[in-house]
């Protein structure tokens, strides 16, 4: 599965995890991603949107 939003192309991002003692460690986010049915060009398309989009009614569901 691929980690990226198929409407505004949002993925992994990266930075430090900081403990208590202020040790930095490697870290990633992944997006909220959800496997939604959209229509694209008329058809139906089976894709991952992140929930920002959906919420912001960036695409239009099947």
């Amino acid at each position: 599965m691929s980690k990226v939003c198929s409407v505004c192309n949002k993925g992994r991002t990266y930075g430090h995890k900081v403990s208590h003692s202020n040790i930095k460690t490697n870290r990633s986010w992944m997006p909220n991603l959800k496997k939604v049915r959209i229509k694209v060009d008329g058809t139906v398309k089976q894709v991952y949107v992140c929930t920002h989009c959906l919420r912001a009614n960036k695409v239009e569901r099947a």
